[in-house]
Parts: C-alpha cells; structure tokens; sequence
C-alpha cells in the first residue's frame, strides 16, 4: 500500500522527515518497505527558469532554424538556436540552462550542453510544454505570462509537487490502516507515546446541504445481510472533465491513473477515508429505482473491463429497475458508468458484508481497490460522512448542485465492541508491568473507549472500524505495538527444557536427509503446492481427471493442486537458467494431491533436481558433469543414511523420464530418477539436460520407522582386498555380478565394488570388461592365503557358470 507523505500531513501538521516518519511506522506495526521520491514534473523543472527574448532573427546557415538572444536574469544576455516556428522578440519563455536535466515522455533523461547549431553557438534551450512535461504539445515554444519576473523558477510557477511515498507492507488483519486517515491515527498515536501531541485534521463536511430536491433515487435493499448499510444522493448539473492538477498529483503519487473530475474524486476519498465509493450515470438508471439484490445463477453481465462475465447466485449486485449496473463492492458495469456526457449522478456508498465481497472477487478474477478494503471489513460507520466528503469534492470540481436528501438504510446498527482488559494478564502476556496510565493513554490515543477502571482493569469499547480487536489478546497487542517492542526489556536468562521421546518423528527424518543433501552442495526449494492445470498434459500418467481444482484460483496458473513436483522444481531451473544459474542442485519436500471421484487423497514425496556441473570449474579443476550416475550416488547415500540397503533395481516405468531406474523392496517404490525427457524440458523452455529423483516418502519413512538400529565392535583383524577383471556379456548389470559373489560367500565377503568399466578396441563385439574388486575379512582371526584363494576360486566358478565370465 502507498501513501504519500504530503498527503498525510494534511492530517497531521507533522515536521519530521520522511525517514524518522517511516521508522516510527514501521515501530508501530506499518512496516514500510521502501521510501520512494515522486515528483510531479520528472527533474523537477530544476535548471529551468524564466527568459526574455531579446531578439529573434534568421539562423545564417539554416532556413528552419532561428538565432536568439535570451534574459535569463544573468549579466551577460545569453545565445539560443531555436527552431520552434513561433519564437518571437519581446517574448517570456522557459529556458533550460547549461547543465539541466530534462526527460523524454519515456522518462530518458538528456543534459543540455553548449554546442554549436549550424555554425553558431547555443546556450541552452527554449522549451516547449512535453519538453519539459507540462503537457503533450510540441507545436511550438511555451510562452508565460508577460508580467512574469525573468530569472525566476519555472518550478515555482507550475507549482511542481515534490513528495516522498512510503510502501507500507500492511498486514491482512489491519483494514482500519488502508487509507491515509486510518495510517495518520497511528502516527498521532506513537507521537503521543512520545509526548507530542498533535491534532488529527479530519475534512469538514459542514458545508454540505441539499440545494434543491428534483432528482430521487428511490433504493431498496432486498438483501439486508449482505448490504448492512446502504447510503447515497444525487447530484446534477455536474460538468465531467480532466482533474485539477493538486488532484492528479495526489493519485499519480500513489499509482494511480487521473480518469476525470467524477472519478478521480470517489477514488480520491476511497485513499483518503478508506471508504470505496461508485458514480453511476443517473441517467441510465431506469425507472428512476435502485435494488441491492442477488440475481439468478448465469446472468450475463458486462464489466468495466468489456468481459461477459456469469454471474453467481450469491453475487451482490447494484441493480435498477431492469438491469444490473454494478458487482456490489468489486466492479462496475459497462453501461452505468460516468462518461464525458454525464451530467447527473447518483453516488453510493455503502457497507458491505467481506465474505460476500470476497467470494464474489474471488469467483470473477477481480481485485479492485474497492474489493480489498471491502473484502477486509471496512468502518460501517464512516458511510454518510464519505458521502458527504465526496459530495462536496465532486461540486468543487465539476460543479453542480446536491437535488437530493442522503438515502441512509441502516436497520441494524453495528455497534462498538466490548472489551475486558485484566492489567494481570497483559503484565502476563508483556513480560513487563506497563505503568496503568501509560496503558490508558495509549488506549484513548488509539480511539478506545475507557468506560469504567477497576483496581483489576478496564471496561473498555472499541471503535467498529478496529474488526481486528475484539479480544483482551489484541487490546494487549495494541498497547504493546505503541508501547514499543523495543521498549521492553530482555530477559538475561534463557530457560530451556530438553525432551525425550521414543515416538517415531517423521521430521526430524527429514532434516537428517535434508541436512545431508544440503551438506553435499544441494539447496532447498519450496514451491507452490498450486498450479496450472496444464502440465497433466505433459504425461500420460497424470489424469486430468485427478486435479483437485480450487473453488476460488487467484488465476488459471494457479488453480489445481499439484500431482508431481516435478513440474514446479522445473519451473525454478528454468527460472534461475535464464538468469545465468544453470549449474544447480535442488531438493524439495512436498506432497502430491489426487482426486478419485469423492476422495482427496495426498502424498510426501522427496525430489531431487540435477542440472549443470557438480561444481563450478577454479584453477586447480574444472567442473565435472553432473550426470546419472552422480545423482544414483546421492539417492543411494540417502538411503544408507536411513538404514536402507537392500532393495532391488529396475527399468523405471514413469513417462516423465527418458531413462532411469526404479529402486524397490518387494512391492514397495522407493524411488524412480533418471533423464527427464526433452519434450517436457523444451516445455519450460530448458535445453540442458535435467536428472529428477522422485522418492515416495511415505513409503521410506514406513521403512525407516521399522528398522531397528544395529551396532558393532569395529573388527581388529584385517581386511583383504583382490580384484578381477571379467570379460562379460554387455547386456550383464554389476547387480548381477553383486548377487551373485554375496550368494556364493555369505560370511566372509564384505564388500563388492565396480571400479573400471571398458568396451571397445581389442574386445570381441558384444563384450565388455567389469574391474570389481572384492574385501574379504574374518571377525575372529586373520585370514590365511590358502582361505583367501579358495573364496576367489569359488567366485570365478559362479561367475564363470551363471554368467558365462572369463577372467581377462
């Protein structure tokens, strides 16, 4: 949210600077984010002041061009080539002097310099009015005003408006805070815990009054739940035009966008009071009628925007005689809207009920400044006084004359919260004993009501534009946030309790994993559990069928709950891919959800990304590929780390990758990594190859919670190591040779390991050469050479017999 610092001095008469402002926000729960510099005029017009052309003639060497002599309030009258076509002796004109700074209408920013036109030399530039940003023409130099005095700023004429904006990161829960009144109360409130007092300047509305009563506009609200309150008058006699530039100033500051008088007047009060407001054209109002009511489901109507939109049942709609003319509180129509024509309106405000306003934004895809104040619950007693406010702006601006009483329909007043506070339980919740009237200043600065005070605490009622505060918990937090968190003292002893526990925790699984994945260079991700639903169409194994759709998606890219994570770890390579990050390796913990006709069900998983190098190339080596064979090495240590070692290996069956392998034990998949395939590669438009792991968690923390962890004495006597080199068949795997060598020497064999694979020259076709070395090692004596020949004779007959191998 931005607020201007100018605009909020209007309510509060404060001297400080803008930073000392933002650190007194940000204390008081306002965190501002950013302090940005807006002018109303880009540069400010410095550099530019008021000349007197002196004389005008023809330029010597061109026949377009014209030599001047300008006053510029210098000693010395100075020399300008000028081309506009209307430049003239006796003129007063902008001039930017040597050195200043102008922009084009892109904001590029250009330096005037000295320098020669055709032969004769320049000094500056006569502007004209896009030149210098006042306007868009560029038919010819600017002339001012005759009287003007010659060397004085052009800025001071133009009034150019130079503020400081704060980009105030503000929480859900404090709608009270989305305006420039609501932000200007807690300011006044931390400046009094500081002992300065200030006023808070509301605008009058003394000044309004019916002038005549010749245009009614009879309302009636059919759904008084979702409208509590409905408010509204007439105006007419209205001129619809450009704004005042003090308006344009105010609403560019913050973003937005002058539309004219009308408009930027209800928008102006919506920023300024927090309460939205809409104009309608009482002239498409037909039958002279409005209703507030729902209409049937599937009603088209058109929007602002020109979308055909379907409307919901339970959509709150402003409605005439007819026709619905606007979505209550989040969008108007098409044709009920101020236009350049309108010359009398009927202006609404109201108060609408936020879960009404939000389903409704929600279901269309809207989010208009009007839906998030409503949608968060805005004062339902500031109605009538915006009103009024915007009454008199729009007849300050556009003239005209109110033609008719305010319509107030208000049954069921909302009334004020009642609130108990214990000074026990907020010394409790504190940590410290606030002083009891400090609470109470506080308390009434923040506009709460102190009815009664008791030895124990306080009656207290709190004003209905804090929906926030309706609890003993949040009058505390309130008094803490002024008090000042950094007031309170901290403790200098630290009390901790440590926990035994035989309960299986899944987490603390997680964070072993995660901490050795992270301790080989992985980083962690944490993506979005929604997502489009597009990406089931990548494999033929994700049904679209199983996509558990949200009621209300901020948007189609976010619509469906994920059936993989493989397509959001992609969506973050491609992203750091394209900003030159392309050696990367990643892991996420998520869960998958599936849809099975009535049943939702959900799944842990842990994925694995690969991209790139191992490591990045230095003077002493380069980076080494990362490829199958190191992200087999990673989930294998995965899951020795869990005690996992048994399991078996197969060709992976998922369509996601191109190659890969599954590893299960019996039934259960652990794990399917591989080459994810280049069509859906090409799909996030990566073109470096991607290896995915995708681990069942579920099933591995089953696993995990059924090992029993075993220990041994470290063996004193020594190990043996021998080796073969085994001219194989190229279709035999080294798990066929691991099986078989722990099959045929169960006791003594301990380890079996591949280090050297060959295939080609001086090899018969269709063969290849396996180096496996094999440890050999007894836990109660030193083994003997005539022990160690006989295990090795056996090896190579079951080698030789079951795999047809021949020693090389």
């Amino acid at each position: 949210m931005r607020i201007s610092y100018n605009w909020l001095k209007q309510f509060l008469k404060i001297d400080w600077t803008p930073e000392q402002t933002s650190e007194l926000l940000t204390d008081l729960g306002l965190e501002v984010e950013g302090i940005e510099a807006y002018q109303s005029v880009k540069g400010g017009l410095e550099g530019v002041v008021v000349g007197e052309v002196l004389t005008c003639v023809k330029h010597p060497n061109a026949d377009k061009l014209k030599l001047t002599t300008v006053n510029i309030g210098a000693e010395v009258p100075v020399q300008i080539v000028c081309g506009a076509p209307n430049v003239a002796a006796g003129q007063k004109v902008p001039v930017a002097t040597i050195g200043t700074t102008l922009y084009t209408p892109e904001f590029e920013a250009w330096t005037i310099k000295k320098g020669k036109i055709r032969g004769e030399e320049s000094h500056g530039m006569i502007c004209a009015e896009d030149e210098l940003g006042l306007g868009t023409s560029h038919d010819g130099i600017m002339v001012l005003d005759a009287d003007l005095k010659v060397g004085s700023l052009v800025s001071d004429i133009f009034e150019v408006e130079n503020d400081q904006v704060f980009e105030i990161g503000l929480t859900p829960n404090r709608a009270d805070a989305m305006s420039h009144l609501g932000v200007a109360r807690d300011v006044r409130a931390g400046l009094i815990q500081k002992e300065i007092n200030l006023e808070l300047i509301t605008p009058s509305v003394s000044a309004f009054h019916v002038d005549s009563r010749t245009l009614k506009i009879d309302v009636e609200v059919i759904n008084k739940e979702l409208a509590p309150r409905y408010c509204g008058v007439t105006i007419s006699g209205v001129k619809v035009k450009e704004s005042p530039k003090w308006l344009q100033n105010r609403l560019k500051a913050i973003g937005l966008k002058p539309i004219n008088n009308i408009v930027d007047a209800t928008n102006y009060v919506l920023h300024e009071l927090g309460q939205p407001l809409h104009a309608f054209d009482a002239v498409k109002i037909s039958g002279n009628k409005i209703e507030v009511k729902t209409l049937k489901s599937g009603t088209k109507f058109i929007t602002l925007d020109g979308v055909e939109r379907e409307l919901h049942e339970d959509d709150l709609m402003i409605c005439d005689a007819e026709k619905p003319m606007c979505i209550a509180g989040v969008f108007g129509g098409i044709h009920s809207g101020v236009t350049e024509t309108t010359t009398s309106i009927f202006l609404e405000s109201a108060y609408f009920n936020p879960v009404s306003i939000r389903k409704s934004a929600k279901r269309h895809g809207l989010n208009t400044d009007a839906s998030f104040r409503f949608e968060r619950g805005i004062d339902p007693n500031i109605t009538e006084y915006a009103l009024k406010r915007a009454a008199i702006l729009i007849q300050d601006l556009a003239g005209g004359e109110i033609t008719s009483d305010i319509i107030d329909l208000y049954p069921k007043k909302i009334k004020d919260f009642e609130v108990r506070l214990s000074f026990e339980n907020a010394k409790k919740l504190i940590g410290e004993e606030i002083p009891k009237e400090t609470i109470k200043r506080i308390l009434t600065s923040l506009e709460i009501k102190v009815n009664n005070v008791t030895e124990a605490g306080l009656g207290l009622t709190v004003p209905s534009y804090r929906n926030d505060v309706q609890r003993e918990a949040d009058i505390i937090e309130e008094i803490l946030r002024v008090y000042g968190y950094n007031n309170i003292a901290t403790t200098e002893k630290l009390n901790a309790s440590i926990s035994s526990t035989t309960k299986f925790e899944d987490y603390k699984i997680q964070n072993i994993v995660g901490n050795q994945l992270a301790s080989q260079g992985f980083y962690e991700i944490m993506s979005n559990s929604l997502t489009t639903p597009n990406y089931v169409a990548l494999s033929e194994q994700l049904n679209e069928a199983h996509n558990i759709t949200m009621l209300n998606p901020l948007s189609n890219d976010l619509s469906v709950l994920r059936q993989s994570l493989l397509f959001s770890g992609l969506e973050a390579l491609s992203f750091n891919i394209n900003r030159k990050r392309g050696d990367l390796k990643l892991f996420e913990f998520g869960k998958t959800y599936h849809g099975y006709g009535d049943k939702r069900e959900e799944f842990k998983h842990l994925s694995l990304f690969t991209t790139g190098n191992q490591w990045q190339d230095s003077w002493l080596s380069s980076g080494k590929k990362s490829d199958f064979f190191y992200l087999k090495g990673s989930i294998v240590a995965i899951l020795e780390r869990l005690g996992i070692s048994r399991y078996n290996e197969a060709p992976t069956q998922t369509d996601l990758l191109s190659e890969g392998l599954s590893l299960s034990l019996g039934k259960t998949r652990l794990v399917d990594f591989g080459l994810v395939k280049k069509p859906i590669l090409k799909h996030f438009d990566i073109s470096q190859e991607v290896l995915f792991a995708d681990f069942d968690w579920d099933a591995t923390l089953e696993l995990v919670k059924r090992n029993k962890i075993t220990f041994q004495s470290i063996n004193k006597y020594p190990e043996v190591k021998r080796d073969f080199a085994l001219l194989l068949d190229d279709h035999v795997t080294f798990e066929a040779i691991y099986k078989i060598a722990k099959q045929s020497e169960k006791q003594l064999l301990k380890n079996v390991n591949l280090f050297d694979v060959y295939q080609g020259k001086n090899l018969p076709k269709g063969k290849k050469s396996y180096a496996v070395s094999f440890t050999l090692q007894d836990e109660n004596k030193t083994l003997t050479d005539k022990q160690i020949d006989k295990i090795m004779s056996n090896l190579q007959k079951s080698f030789e017999n079951e795999l047809g191998a021949e020693l090389r």
